[in-house]
């Protein structure tokens, strides 16, 4: 399909005169559109759902989750990815985001990197993937060779694979098995893809971690009991999180916490039980670390 064709590309009517509006009247426009990315990805959340069920097995499987995409679309990629250490207690490497043309692409774009399919098949092979990986391309677009290479090789593989896309019908979006595509309409910026189209696609990445993260035992009620105290700030969340579960005062909180190294699980589970840190460290083992069941035991 030739790319002035696509959804993502075409000329926005109601933004024709940007150039021409005062600054309140420009963002306002902005939000205007803005506004509209929501609805769009509310209709994909059948696809998003599958998408979630997928990652959730193949991280259950000892897979990972690996993001790719070029651009705009592999620095969300990248930035989900990187936000999962801390926020789930999961190891650097579960999650993963690739960008055509490698780290330094995040910071000024490689020219032609997404434009070779043998590249992102490459990435992947570096990674020296398996079967109970999955893999999510993205591309606003739909068409980014780099994407289509890695899609149909991961695949070819046996891997689960995902395609997040803003145009209907796209080429990664029939490579993969699950094809999640928001139409967002045409951008404000005709072509600017990182905005509308990008807004999407950080909505359905956002989703598809966190929920994959849920169904992995690493969230409690709302609350993230296995994030990593690893600075002032995250140690009195941890303490906050252990108050809220469990209502207990904060010197009972903090207290609990000394004991088992700032870890949340264990503290929750110490406090709304009465057993001590090993006991604790030995239920949640039983249960596989997650935490409801262990605090049936």
């Amino acid at each position: 399909m030739n790319l002035g064709s696509l959804v993502s590309e075409t000329r926005n009517p109601q933004t024709m005169d940007l150039d021409c509006l005062s600054t309140l009247e420009m963002v306002q426009r902005f939000n205007q559109q803005d506004a509209l990315v929501a609805e769009a990805v509310e209709k994909t959340l059948p696809e998003v759902a599958k998408a979630v069920d997928a990652a959730a097995v193949s991280l259950q499987a000892g897979g990972r989750l690996i993001y790719m995409g070029a651009g705009t679309s592999g620095r969300l990629g990248v930035l989900d990815a990187s936000e999962c250490p801390p926020t789930f207690g999961v190891p650097h490497g579960l999650v993963i985001g690739l960008i055509a043309g490698g780290p330094g692409a995040l910071l000024k774009a490689v020219e032609g990197a997404e434009d070779n399919q043998q590249l992102g098949e490459d990435d992947l092979k570096a990674l020296e993937l398996t079967a109970n990986d999955m893999v999510v391309g993205l591309a606003a677009s739909g068409r980014t060779p780099y994407v289509i290479g890695g899609l149909r090789y991961a695949r070819n593989l046996g891997c689960r694979t995902a395609a997040i896309s803003c145009n209907p019908g796209s080429a990664i979006a029939l490579e993969a098995e699950i094809a999640i595509s928001p139409v967002v309409g045409p951008e404000a910026l005709t072509g600017s893809t990182r905005l509308k189209s990008g807004t999407a696609q950080k909505l359905v990445l956002n989703m598809i971690s966190t929920g994959a993260m849920v169904k992995l035992g690493k969230v409690y009620q709302n609350l993230m009991v296995d994030m990593k105290a690893t600075n002032i700030k995250l140690v009195d969340r941890a303490c906050r999180i252990v108050m809220e579960a469990t209502g207990a005062a904060r010197i009972d909180a903090e207290n609990a916490l000394k004991q088992t190294d700032y870890e949340v699980k264990p503290a929750i589970l110490m406090i709304l039980t009465g057993v001590d840190a090993q006991t604790a460290y030995t239920r949640l083992a039983d249960s596989n670390g997650y935490l409801r069941p262990a605090l049936k035991n």
